[in-house]
């Protein structure tokens, strides 16, 4: 890996799109490690991302520090472990194209649904309960672990229950700052953190607060209808991208 202009080149923008998501526009992330990959592994590009990724989450974290909701983590939390361990000691054994194409399948559906459907009815609002959060908290974690997608999950459990968007964004910046932490642990274990990596997340650092700094800006300035219409379109889109991606990628396996 060299740091070089091709490698800003692809890094910059994809760690800018991290830190949008980070701050508040959901989804954007997934658009980075394929970004990544053109000038390193996905591997590598998960390894580098992972110290950029905490950081955010400090600002994230802390810029919402009075915008979360604890129900929401407490429902969420047990089956996010049990889903991060599962995806760990699978992770060998599972396609990652198999889950990006039935996390894809699930948020095109979801995403539909709700966007159609709001155009005929007022979509009935939810409550954090502990069987569906135990569900979608195992999904996340799992799918956080096995494919780096673990958005779109949070997003169809949370979303429905139309919490105010700096609530929204603040729970999911400390529910997902407490995974990364937990996900911290198998890379070092793994030896991945090495000093050519940590170096180039040192390098892109400044990118990555700068860019979730300017995302919770943007979250504040939007209404919440416009903010709510926004990620139901970037969970779309991801989930087309992710879908596509599997397919492709079984294609490539078959």
């Amino acid at each position: 890996m060299s740091l070089d202009l091709a490698f800003f080149a692809a890094m910059v923008p994809a760690v800018i799109l991290m830190g949008l998501s980070k701050g508040g526009f959901s989804g954007l992330g997934l658009l980075s490690l394929p970004l990544m990959a053109l000038v390193v592994s996905p591997v590598t590009a998960a390894v580098i991302m992972l110290p950029l990724l905490i950081a955010q989450d400090v600002v994230t974290v802390w810029s919402y520090r009075r915008d979360f909701d604890r129900r929401n983590l407490a429902t969420l939390a047990p089956g996010a472990l049990l889903g991060v361990l599962a995806g760990y000691l699978l992770a060998a054994k599972v396609s990652d194209a198999a889950v990006g194409l039935a996390v894809g399948l699930i948020s095109i559906g979801f995403a539909l649904r709700r966007m159609l459907g709001d155009g005929k009815r007022p979509a009935a609002v939810t409550k954090a309960s502990w069987g569906a959060g135990g569900f979608w908290g195992f999904l996340c974690g799992f799918t956080s672990m096995i494919a780096h997608a673990g958005g779109p999950p949070f997003q169809i459990y949370v979303m429905p229950q139309k919490l105010p968007p700096a609530v929204f964004v603040g729970t999911g910046a400390t529910f997902f700052a407490a995974m990364n932490l937990v996900k911290l642990v198998p890379y070092i274990a793994l030896g991945q953190l090495s000093a050519q990596n940590l170096t180039a997340s040192a390098a892109l650092l400044p990118v990555a607060v700068a860019a979730t700094f300017a995302g919770v800006w943007l979250v504040r300035r939007v209404p919440a209808e416009r903010f709510y219409g926004i990620i139901y379109w970037l969970l779309l889109l991801v989930g087309l991208k992710l879908a596509f991606d599997g397919v492709r990628g079984l294609a490539i396996l078959g």
